[in-house]
């Protein structure tokens, strides 16, 4: 009998550009013990631990995970780690809900994280290309993301570099009321996004993410236990998580057809007939302003190629709109790669408890987040509510929808 999994834990590490006072292991250390406090628990009570960082040669480490046991309290505990690229963050989790759910574990701590500043990122991203079929796009992320960009640009006309202007800014404002945000801009404009040097064509150098030195924990605990645990708790409802082939010859990047499959399941699986009525509050893996395009699309908020008109230019997507995305500023604004899908999930677990601080969106009861990695393969969704039961959360906002529709 599948067991219910809530969210009791959450801890982000405070987050810089760099930080030189702490080494890997201390990070994910300071993060896994914020998280086990959060949640209430001692480390007695932890059954398993599960983490994970982006491909070693981003942090320097071989096999990190041996080296951050002691710091992650994996001493005699089963210790598992995951690797999934750009996507370690989330799998992590999807993985510590699978370990609850299938009732193996209790209590399931997991972390995710990154010392980007330790090694050189960007000759990683070049060296994970493959030397015959990837060779186009081994100039790292940018070029990648770039050729994406420009796939989506072609078969969606009304999208401009005005609209990734807009999103750039959008999400820097945001990062200004999220203390965990590394890249804080306050005379960001969209006229100073315009007249940014080029990073690869079509984008330009703030259309892309920083590197961050943060990690990110959640506790997660079976029902038995989180209904014994008086804190407040994020009900994990559904998870997805699809990989697309490395490069194939009619592939195309600007149509993200592993992210619109595990959308599809998430909302059959819960109900979920309208995200953009069904949903209160998301966080996607932004890596790029142009990303926000074509994730939202796929995750069905709007028809293909409509995002710039219906999303975007007309302020749904807002921290004040009718359905916020990102209101915690995004990968944007804060970026560690190991824990940045992770902190999708942390963000939307912390926005349905209603501890999201200055970022907080209003009385939220269903989110929903999402990561990506690999050569822009690999999607994951994880659906959390507020109420421990999917249908009763749905007939709460619906009945929400339908007051403000009176009003």
């Amino acid at each position: 009998m599948p067991v219910k999994v809530a969210i009791t834990g959450v801890a982000q590490t405070q987050t810089k550009l760099k930080r030189k006072d702490v080494n890997f292991a201390e990070l994910m250390g300071e993060a896994a013990r914020i998280a086990i406090e959060d949640a209430g628990l001692s480390i007695d009570d932890i059954d398993c631990i599960i983490s994970s960082s982006s491909p070693e040669f981003f942090c320097g480490i071989n096999e990190p995970e041996m080296f951050a046991t002691d710091f992650t309290f994996g001493v005699m505990k089963p210790h598992y780690r995951i690797q999934t690229g750009g996507t370690v963050g989330a799998s992590t989790g999807i993985t510590g809900w699978y370990m609850v759910n299938s009732g193996l574990y209790k209590n399931v701590l997991v972390i995710s994280g990154d010392k980007l500043t330790e090694t050189s990122v960007q000759r990683g991203l070049n060296l994970v290309y493959s030397a015959t079929m990837g060779r186009d796009f081994a100039a790292g992320a940018p070029s990648a993301v770039a050729c994406q960009t420009r796939a989506y640009m072609h078969r969606a006309p009304d999208a401009k570099l005005e609209h990734l202007a807009k999103i750039g800014t959008m999400m820097r404002k945001n990062a200004l009321y999220n203390p965990n945000a590394t890249l804080k801009l306050p005379q960001i404009s969209e006229d100073m996004m315009m007249n940014m040097a080029w990073l690869s064509t079509p984008l330009k150098l703030l259309d892309s993410c920083p590197t961050s030195d943060a990690a990110c924990a959640m506790v997660m605990q079976c029902e038995e236990n989180a209904d014994k645990n008086p804190r407040p708790k994020a009900w994990i409802q559904a998870v997805s998580t699809i990989a697309e082939g490395v490069n194939y010859v009619d592939r195309d990047w600007s149509v993200p057809i592993a992210l619109k499959e595990a959308a599809r399941k998430v909302y059959k699986e819960t109900g979920i007939e309208n995200p953009v009525e069904d949903i209160d509050v998301i966080e996607i893996y932004d890596a790029f302003s142009s990303q926000h395009l074509i994730w939202l699309e796929a995750l069905g908020l709007c028809e293909d190629g409509n995002a710039p008109k219906d999303l975007i230019d007309s302020g749904l997507t807002r921290m004040d709109g009718k359905l916020p995305v990102n209101p915690s500023g995004g990968v944007l604004s804060n970026n560690s790669i190991g824990g940045s899908a992770m902190i999708r999930q942390a963000e939307v677990a912390l926005q349905i408890m209603n501890r999201a601080g200055e970022h907080q969106v209003k009385d939220p009861e269903i989110g929903l987040a999402h990561g990506w990695g690999g050569a822009i393969q690999f999607q994951t969704i994880m659906l959390m509510t507020k109420e421990k039961d999917m249908q009763t959360a749905l007939e709460k906002k619906r009945a929400k929808n339908k007051e403000k529709g009176n009003g």
